[in-house]
């Protein structure tokens, strides 16, 4: 009896456009903006195969998603260390921050409650000092 064949599959065209366009865009941006952006270049890509791309590059852990106040999925292409977003309400500027106390916290109050192999995100939300305040 053989072992069984691993295989690691070749990202299709539209993939690595999509790849590609997220990583000149820079900043969170949906799927649907990503998907306008490839149609506006030329490529020829559905907006299915956009979010599937999106998806499986976030499970993989290539980029970050965020939830807007709308419930939306934005995404990004993030540093490979664990981190945090402080995320600007008005603009959507977005930081990437490390937060060693939150670290301990998840740590302590998953153990505390008999959970293991955790993982977490944390999002701020606020208003960058670029944008105006309502004063």
């Amino acid at each position: 009896m053989t072992a069984p064949e691993t295989s690691t599959r070749r990202p299709t065209r539209q993939q690595v456009a999509v790849a590609e366009a997220l990583d000149e865009h820079g900043d969170f941006t949906s799927a649907q903006d990503l998907h306008a952006v490839l149609r506006s270049q030329g490529n020829s890509v559905g907006l299915a195969t956009v979010y599937r791309a999106l998806q499986a590059m976030a499970a993989d852990g290539e980029v970050d998603v965020l939830r807007t106040a709308e419930g939306e999925a934005v995404y990004r292409r993030c540093s490979s260390s664990h981190h945090h977003h402080l995320v600007c309400r008005n603009c959507g500027r977005t930081v990437e921050v490390e937060g060693p106390a939150v670290e301990k916290w998840a740590t302590r109050v998953s153990a505390e409650h008999g959970f293991r192999d955790v993982t977490h995100q944390m999002e701020i939300f606020g208003v960058c000092m670029k944008c105006p305040t309502d004063d």
